[in-house]
């Protein structure tokens, strides 16, 4: 089950440009900006309380934020929820009928295990669900 609102992921062409309005708003960049590889993206964190605002930057142009980019405008990407066991999660959401966009979790920022649920499963919004190292309750994550 979900034990909470993890992060909200923001599509941005450029890291410097995306994070202009979060720090007029008063938050500063958590950490060095980070490469996702797998995922093709450049990553700024920001923290509000207990929840992140990842801005998303491509590096690649087959990268699914730079798809996203090319049919929206930057914004809003998804929302991501921090769950306990990602494998459990999985298999339970699969058994109520939910699709994913891969079949297995990969990596994500700081040691996280994340997959993607359909955004036609959620109701027009793209859905991450992601698995924080053990011990890590606290840490960052995506």
């Amino acid at each position: 089950m979900v034990q909470r609102l993890d992060h909200i992921g923001i599509a941005t062409p450029d890291l410097d440009a995306g994070s202009a309005p979060y720090l007029a708003l008063g938050l500063s960049p958590e950490g060095e900006d980070e490469l996702v590889e797998s995922q093709g993206v450049n990553v700024r964190v920001f923290r509000a309380g207990e929840t992140m605002i990842e801005l998303l930057a491509p590096v690649r142009a087959d990268s699914a934020i730079a798809r996203f980019l090319e049919k929206n405008r930057p914004g809003l990407h998804h929302t991501a929820y921090r769950v306990e066991d990602i494998d459990a999660e999985i298999a339970r959401l699969r058994a109520g009928g939910a699709t994913f966009l891969t079949e297995q979790p990969g990596p994500g920022l700081h040691g996280t295990r994340v997959i993607f649920l359909h955004p036609k499963w959620g109701a027009g919004t793209l859905i991450e669900l992601c698995e924080h190292p053990r011990g890590e309750h606290g840490a960052h994550g995506h």
